[in-house]
């Protein structure tokens, strides 16, 4: 498909933070994309919670399949309204690289925790891990990401004003990513998507872990008619085919509402160059206003019913627990932890320094090796969860 002109174009990329010579058969953008894949950050969401603890079952979501959901929603997304395929799906694979073990849990415990020394962000967090913490690279640490990728996984989420979180405070000091301004409509793609994929496939999750029925969700706006459609095509079709035809219909109506409205939003906007998106001063994809209230119908039956289900809280009090006395071991002897992480401890001029390498140290952990530390530290078993 012919790219539009708004499109993000490799060939005027504005350059990574230390010069390379880019390769003769991948574009930049098709490189972000190989370097996100082939970190260990990105390896390790396969043991990361996305809503269930990652050994709950073999069959929920983890951060890394629900990385890849995005990510191909992204690509589906981008290559209909002609943007830039392989920057979005570059963003789209890095979004989630910052969360700590136990999803948004492991997040709040870890941000209380750090709050004496600047906090803790999961999407700064990604930040400085593609600019920091990866170390594979012998010119550079980090994968020494293309401008646009790095303002993709800042901003996907729109403009980031105010107060910054301090690891991208960091970042944005050696390479300025215009953090005022909105980001790439291929990075706006990704952060739409990531709404997509979690929407449907939470209601997936929760119908296997039973905290509500078919029956239920068949009440809630645009899964209805879904559910409708299935029922009369295939009449006494089994549960399980049931279940799957009509979700797969709900993430059609929300894709397929994305590329309809954000289509007829790039037209009126008159934006010619991937600038002008930039300084349009709002977004240009998006769902239209009566799915977006459908879909916040879903949001808070998903809330009450799934995330701050019974079963769901106790785990994560649990977890909470986890995390809330691995930072203070750390932090009183930090050379329990590996060697590697010995000489940015020795270089750490004061206790915010440590506190965030400490921080660094937890947020890579796996839920299962967080546990697995953790036992291994207090002398308590693992809790179960």
């Amino acid at each position: 498909m012919e790219r539009a002109g708004f499109a993000a174009d490799p060939g005027r990329a504005r350059g990574r933070l230390v010069p390379e010579e880019e390769s003769s058969f991948r574009s930049c953008f098709q490189r972000d994309r190989d370097r996100i894949i082939h970190a260990s950050a990105f390896r390790r969401l396969k043991h990361k919670t996305q809503v269930f603890v990652e050994h709950e079952g073999d069959s929920y979501r983890t951060r890394l399949t629900h990385s890849i959901e995005v990510a191909q929603v992204a690509r589906t997304i981008s290559g209909a309204l002609g943007l830039n395929p392989e920057l979005t799906e570059a963003v789209a694979l890095a979004h989630d690289l910052g969360h700590t073990p136990f999803g948004h849990t492991g997040e709040d415990a870890l941000h209380a925790l750090m709050a004496p020394y600047g906090g803790f962000d999961h999407n700064a967090q990604a930040i400085r891990i593609v600019t920091k913490l990866e170390r594979h690279y012998a010119d550079f640490d980090g994968c020494n990401l293309t401008w646009e990728c790095l303002e993709g996984i800042a901003k996907h989420n729109g403009p980031v004003t105010g107060d910054l979180p301090w690891a991208l405070a960091e970042c944005n000091a050696d390479f300025d990513l215009e953090l005022h301004t909105h980001a790439s409509a291929e990075a706006q793609v990704a952060a739409l998507s990531d709404d997509i994929a979690y929407n449907n496939h939470d209601l997936f999750d929760g119908l296997r872990a039973g905290l509500f029925t078919d029956a239920e969700i068949a009440q809630l706006p645009i899964v209805r008619e879904c559910y409708s459609v299935v029922d009369r095509k295939y009449p006494g079709l089994d549960f399980y085919r049931r279940r799957h035809e009509a979700l797969r219909r709900v993430f059609g109506v929300m894709v397929s509402d994305v590329i309809d409205t954000s289509r007829a939003v790039l037209e009126r906007s008159g934006a010619q160059t991937v600038e002008d998106v930039r300084h349009l001063g709002a977004p240009v994809i998006r769902f239209s206003d009566d799915l977006w209230a459908q879909l916040n119908d879903i949001r808070a039956f998903l809330f009450t019913r799934m995330y701050r289900a019974p079963s769901v809280m106790e785990v994560r009090a649990k977890v909470s627990r986890v995390v809330e006395e691995l930072f203070p071991i750390y932090l009183s002897d930090p050379r329990q932890m590996p060697r590697h992480w010995h000489s940015d401890i020795e270089g750490a001029p004061d206790e915010t320094a440590l506190a965030r390498i400490v921080s660094d140290y937890i947020a890579g952990m796996t839920d299962r090796f967080a546990l697995q530390d953790h036992a291994r530290l207090t002398g308590a078993q693992p809790p179960q969860v």
